[in-house]
């Protein structure tokens, strides 16, 4: 039985001294190097907050960050969410409500935005890059296939608008020259029995300095045609 849990997103702007301080405590518990500078300054990029609360006591234990923009792509509008800080206490871990108010808010947030729709996703840890074969079924990059050209081309577009010179396009990762957090030791520990994941064996071999906190680049494209089963229940 999972922990009681309520969620709410919130433009960026309208967040409380007192939220933004209580993220900061939770995102500085899970990641080396953390300072308030940096962690203000990746807030500062996003335009919505998912907020996790206990159920009973009301006290924040996770939450989510996004960028939802639109930009055009050889000369065809699109959308995009770019996904900052995902963090949820260990007590929390495996409950569906993040991934629930997640797409809820991405899909409301963006009704207006030109389609398609695609999530940008950069991974430090395996247990980000699992969201995407639990509730996707086409993703990029993944173990059984390679990732299509024009798909890469969209990929190496994005991740280089956004990163600029930090994305080395060639390893499709990004590496922070200042600010890079990597977990701490604990937060997503690689076992015997999770390398025997394909998913987070890939992970692990296309993004090895994910200990010092260097970033994979990932897409998908973010609707209800592409979900698994499991991304149809917390659709629903």
């Amino acid at each position: 039985m999972y922990p009681s849990l309520t969620s709410s997103a919130i433009l960026r702007a309208e967040l409380s001294p007192g939220e933004i301080e209580a993220m900061f405590s939770i995102f500085s518990e899970h990641f080396n190097n953390a300072t308030k500078e940096i962690f203000e300054h990746d807030l500062s990029g996003k335009n919505w907050a998912i907020l996790l609360k206990d159920g009973e006591t009301s006290q924040l234990v996770g939450f989510s960050t996004l960028a939802l923009y639109e930009t055009s792509f050889e000369g065809n509008a699109i959308s995009v969410v770019f996904s900052g800080d995902t963090i949820i206490r260990p007590a929390y871990w495996g409950t569906p409500e993040l991934p629930r108010s997640w797409i809820k808010t991405v899909f409301t947030k963006s009704e207006e935005l030109p389609q398609p729709l695609y999530w940008l996703l950069i991974s430090s840890g395996y247990k980000t890059y699992r969201f995407l074969p639990v509730f996707y079924k086409e993703f990029f990059p993944r173990f059984d296939q390679p990732t299509p050209p024009q798909m890469q081309a969209l990929m190496n577009y994005l991740a280089c608008q956004r990163f600029g010179t930090e994305y080395h396009e060639d390893l499709g990762i990004v590496r922070f020259t200042q600010g890079a957090t990597p977990l701490r030791c604990g937060v997503a520990e690689v076992t015997e029995e999770r390398i025997k994941d394909p998913h987070i064996a890939f992970f692990l071999s296309r993004n090895p300095g994910h200990v010092q906190g260097d970033e994979l680049v990932c897409l998908t494209r973010v609707h209800p045609d592409n979900f698994t089963p499991a991304g149809w229940r917390v659709f629903k």
